[in-house]
């Protein structure tokens, strides 16, 4: 079944009934990461491993094939075109446990156009579900955490969905140390940062000290440009517009400063960190197809989604219309047709 039937039949039964690398840092980083250097034996070995943590846990993966092991004539050439939910949580010592996500992204990808558009969910923004208490959008990952871990990412998936009348395929969790560590061994990124930054939380260890203007940043820094959002030492406070540029921002570099990335030892060590820090519900054989199709993919080739918001203590709003044509958008990248609206009642909007 093509993936236009496939989407109109799951359109019609979604919605009849009513239908969610880190940080910043979405599947797309973590598809390049596993893809993008496996060009001999002993990468295989590490990718195989990698799949089986990064992979859905009920999954059963096949030990992957070399390329010249593989029939031309019989695998599958091409993947998909997709939705997926990112969500980027602390899990560090001192955050207590509470799993929030700092970073929810809605990516789509076509590997056709090769192209990938990002849509930044505010934290913030005000969620309004029928079955669930309103609360920050951070929020729901953590509580279906609490409630079973087993099914976090499936229940959360779903949970999004439903929110936003929009079919989401997969749902991708990373944690903040994913990018520490990948910017750490990229040798830190060139950040124009864009204003004076200090906050400090001594419950959870958090202590950014960053000064405005262009510099190179080790991946703590970075981790704290792509997090801050207020301050408690004398700094200015950051809209959620402003944090969202800079996640996307860090995102561009990471993956131009990947495309030239190469040595085994180094992608053997890019590989334990995504196989440590990025769980999905992606099953293992389609990450394999990830990992022999997943073209590479340019920073010109991914647009960055911008909806205009309003903060009201302590919740984020944003422009309907706006949220509406980048929903439209991810879907159409996705190669999705339908024609039903978007039920936004329980998201929280200016108008």
């Amino acid at each position: 079944m093509s993936r236009k039937s496939k989407s109109k039949s799951k359109s019609k039964s979604k919605w009849s009934t009513t239908r969610k690398v880190v940080t910043g840092i979405s599947l797309v980083i973590a598809a390049l990461l596993v893809g993008v250097g496996l060009y001999v034996g002993y990468l295989y070995q590490k990718t195989d491993t990698a799949i089986q943590r990064m992979a859905a846990p009920a999954a059963v993966v096949q030990p992957l094939a070399l390329p010249m092991e593989t029939d031309n004539n019989n695998k599958k050439e091409n993947i998909e075109p997709m939705i997926f939910l990112l969500a980027g949580v602390d899990s560090r010592d001192g955050g207590g446990g509470v799993m929030n996500t700092d970073v929810l992204m809605l990516v789509s990808y076509n590997p056709q156009t090769r192209s990938t558009s990002l849509l930044s969910l505010p934290r913030d923004l005000l969620l309004k579900p029928k079955s669930l208490p309103s609360r920050k959008a951070n929020y729901y990952y953590a509580y279906h955490y609490i409630k079973d871990k087993s099914q976090a990412i499936p229940n959360t998936k779903q949970f999004f969905s439903d929110l936003l009348s929009i079919p989401i395929d997969h749902m991708v969790v990373v944690n903040f140390d994913v990018l520490r560590q990948t910017v750490d061994l990229l040798g830190g990124l060139d950040i124009d940062v864009d204003m004076d930054m200090k906050y400090i939380d001594t419950a959870d260890g958090t202590n950014i000290d960053l000064k405005k203007g262009l510099q190179k940043l080790n991946g703590k820094q970075v981790l704290d440009f792509v997090r801050y959002r207020k301050s408690n030492q004398g700094t200015g406070e950051s809209s959620d517009f402003a944090r969202n540029d800079r996640q996307q921002q860090v995102i561009k570099q990471i993956v131009d400063k990947l495309g030239a990335f190469q040595g085994i030892s180094q992608w053997g060590r890019v590989l334990d960190i995504i196989g440590n820090n990025v769980k999905s519900d992606i099953p293992g054989e389609e990450l394999q197809q990830w990992v022999f199709n997943f073209p590479k993919i340019k920073p010109e080739h991914i647009r960055s989604l911008h909806m205009e918001t309003l903060w009201k203590s302590p919740y984020v709003y944003v422009k309907k219309e706006d949220l509406q044509t980048a929903l439209t958008t991810l879907r159409d990248e996705a190669g999705i047709s339908t024609s039903s609206s978007f039920n936004l009642k329980a998201v929280g909007t200016m108008d």
